[in-house]
């Protein structure tokens, strides 16, 4: 049997966006590929991302698919025309794992294949299925939030994580420190791989996965209480909506918010949201585009 890879290099910020085309049509994973490993991922580091497609019956229509899903994409940011190349069954596996290596994050983290040993060394390892399309930590707005973790999470605190995608910050707040994580999101295929990966960190037993949003946290009897820290890595939109809600009643008084997934000019709508409660802004990080804003809660109630 033979197989196609298709393989197209893009920046950071969109290699998440590529994969998720890319694994629609491609049933073993999508690898994302670093040149240089050791160096921190930002928005602009080159990533290649590859794939490995059957060749069959089928391969000019997934690969057509795929073309199809590739100048959707391009529409709202160009993005380079995908190359292939036909390899033996017998390289196939091995070119793919090669293809995939560990990823540092910050200071303190590193995003871990799950057949890689963990390296000696001061990072804290996250270890991650390497064929799903998004939550890898490539993402600018995902490493803002990892980032801001670093530097805001205190040893043994709460967290809520407000969709919690591949359950990433989480994993991330445990190796931090934190003493209990509630991960929450509206997706179920999301909830499903959340637990795939938090199973393979040993968490089960740290983080309470749940299928919900705001609104199960603020009725569900059995919340934890208010948290020290809240992470919300999710559209400016969504979060604009969040905050109408409520959405600072989920810390407690002096608690940290950390919210991301908002581009550059989408900050001050969010900042404004948060003015009038008194909600005060700690700092504001970037990475081109995209933004996270830290912020901290009164004393008073909200």
């Amino acid at each position: 049997m033979k197989w196609l890879e298709v393989s197209l290099t893009v920046d950071g910020e969109l290699a998440e966006a590529v994969a998720d085309v890319l694994s629609r049509y491609v049933p073993n994973g999508v690898a994302l590929q670093i040149e240089d490993a050791e160096e921190r991922v930002s928005a602009s580091t080159p990533v290649k991302v590859l794939a490995y497609l059957e060749v069959d019956d089928g391969i000019d229509a997934k690969r057509e698919n795929i073309e199809q899903g590739l100048w959707h994409l391009g529409q709202i940011q160009p993005i380079p025309a995908p190359t292939y190349r036909v390899i033996e069954e017998q390289n196939w596996s091995d070119l793919w794992k090669a293809s995939y290596k560990p990823i540092p994050i910050g200071e303190k983290l590193l995003v871990l294949p799950a057949w890689y040993e963990a390296p000696k060394g001061k990072r804290q390892a996250i270890i991650l299925d390497p064929g799903m399309a998004f939550g890898t930590g490539l993402h600018p707005t995902t490493q803002l939030c990892l980032a801001a973790m670093e530097d805001h999470l205190e040893t043994g605190a709460s967290v809520v994580d407000l969709g919690c995608g591949s359950g990433i910050l989480s994993i991330a707040a445990v190796r931090l420190g934190a003493g209990t994580v509630w991960a929450l999101d509206t997706d179920p295929v999301a909830i499903n791989n959340a637990r795939k990966n938090i199973e393979r960190n040993g968490m089960l037993e740290r983080i309470r996965l749940e299928e919900g949003s705001l609104t199960k946290i603020l009725n569900d009897e059995s919340s934890p209480g208010a948290a020290d820290l809240l992470l919300a890595n999710i559209y400016a939109t969504i979060l604009v909506d969040l905050l109408d809600a409520g959405l600072t009643r989920v810390v407690r008084p002096q608690g940290t918010l950390i919210l991301s997934g908002i581009m550059h000019h989408q900050v001050e709508a969010i900042r404004e949201k948060c003015t009038p409660p008194g909600v005060r802004l700690l700092e504001t990080r970037r990475d081109g585009d995209w933004a996270a804003l830290v912020l901290q809660k009164p004393s008073g109630r909200l």
